[in-house]
């Protein structure tokens, strides 16, 4: 298994649609592997295939506490949502940016394990909340499109400033 990069906001290829996975084979696995060990590296708790910049229906989570809970959801669809629950949220795509977002309190989805086997699960609280997410990176859409203009804005500049800063550091070592 390996690591793979996460792209970051502003990157234009966060915005791209993602399509239907339609080969359940090795390669598919191995994308499933290498995300969770990305996600798991990364200590996030959700990751979409397109934010590894690879356009597929394709999405991991682990909420857990303990990091063994790992689930994989391919082509997901929400059949139902209930309820609505504001929380705060962040993005392994946005690091260190955290906004409260509101999302639906529980869902029922519908999804595809690695396997290609359907299967439909009703999930509340942060797993719904992280599906809920992780399925806007599928549509191209990140958390920070909840925020107002003047806020994206001021999101877009402190990631730009991190960087530089970033950049700069690396530069004297």
């Amino acid at each position: 298994m390996s690591t793979l990069e996460i792209l970051e906001f502003p990157d234009p290829r966060l915005r791209t649609q993602a399509k239907s996975v339609e080969a359940f084979d090795e390669d598919l696995s191995e994308l499933i592997d290498n995300m969770f060990e990305t996600m798991y590296a990364a200590v996030g708790i959700g990751l979409a295939a397109t934010q590894v910049n690879v356009h597929e229906r394709l999405l991991v989570l682990d909420v857990s506490e303990t990091r063994d809970d790992p689930h994989v959801y391919i082509n997901p669809e929400i059949l139902e949502s209930e309820g609505e629950e504001t929380c705060e949220e962040g993005c392994l795509s946005v690091p260190g940016i955290y906004a409260e977002v509101s999302r639906a309190e529980t869902v029922r989805v519908r999804a595809q394990d690695r396997d290609g086997e359907f299967f439909e699960h009703e999930l509340d609280g942060m797993h719904a909340i992280c599906l809920q997410h992780e399925m806007d990176h599928l549509k191209g859409k990140l958390f920070v499109d909840y925020l107002s203009p003047l806020k994206r804005r001021m999101v877009k500049k402190k990631l730009e400033k991190q960087r530089r800063n970033a950049e700069r550091d690396a530069a004297v070592l």
